[in-house]
């Protein structure tokens, strides 16, 4: 197991794990439910705080509208 080191910063715990998961979040490794699940929120309050901080709850990926309006 690689340790990881940080270099200081002045980030509390909590700041660090939030910053972590929502990157973690964006990079769509985790589901929005397990991003707010390890940050210690419930789903709604989580995405509230996403949205505060200008960042959508809702990723999306490459969609083909094409397809998606003919199955309407």
């Amino acid at each position: 197991m690689k340790v990881l080191k940080i270099p200081e910063v002045n980030l509390e715990d909590e700041e660090l794990k939030l910053a972590l998961v929502i990157k973690l979040l964006e990079e769509g490794k985790v589901s929005l439910g397990k991003a707010a699940e390890i940050a210690g929120f419930s789903e709604r309050s989580f995405a509230e705080l996403l949205l505060k901080k200008g960042i959508s709850p809702v990723i999306f990926e490459d969609i083909d509208l094409d397809k998606e309006f003919r199955n309407v």
